[in-house]
């Protein structure tokens, strides 16, 4: 099978899920979209391989999985740290004004004045809301800028373009 050239990371195996070969994966992003709708993944343990998915579902904040083919713990156990990943083709279309974390990471960022306010980095969740992780923006003027951590609500974000790679916040320099 060819190696999608849209490879996005989703979460990573934590462990073995039962007897029977079953995995748990610790999802990068509350929903788990395409943890749970997507039937091919690629796990980087011990190589970079496709995996069919038998069944997955939610069972408290991870992913719980059978592949085809794992037949017992030990296989299970032996995949504890792999990356799983998921062609980003393949995920499931969003409604309008929502986006996947993987999309906004990378994503320049600036204020309503137009000043940089520097770059996502990282995604959480707080259990209320996504929280955007933002790295200042290298500047030598500024001897140390801190990281910002901005709700990613619509109080605070005004505009993503994802084909202009920006997002536009109403956040102060000073905040």
């Amino acid at each position: 099978m060819q190696v999608p050239d849209d490879l996005t990371p989703v979460g990573y195996v934590s462990g073995a899920y039962g007897i029977v070969g079953g995995i748990r994966v610790s999802p990068h992003s509350p929903e788990a979209d395409a943890l749970l709708s997507v039937k091919t993944w690629w796990l980087d343990k011990p190589t970079l391989h496709a995996v069919t998915v038998r069944s997955a579902k939610l069972h408290g904040g991870d992913v719980v999985a059978t592949l085809v083919g794992m037949r017992d713990r030990d296989e299970a156990e032996a995949l504890k740290g792999a990356t799983v990943q998921v062609a980003r083709s393949e995920f499931p279309a969003l409604e309008e004004g929502e986006f996947y974390w993987s999309d906004l990471i990378g994503l320049d960022v600036v204020n309503l004045q137009g000043e940089a306010l520097g770059k996502v980095t990282d995604m959480m969740h707080n259990g209320a809301q996504s929280i955007l992780r933002i790295t200042p923006v290298a500047d030598p003027a500024v001897e140390k800028a801190s990281e910002r951590l901005v709700p990613f609500v619509d109080q605070f974000v005004k505009t993503v373009s994802l084909e202009q790679q920006l997002i536009t916040l109403d956040w102060g320099l000073d905040f």
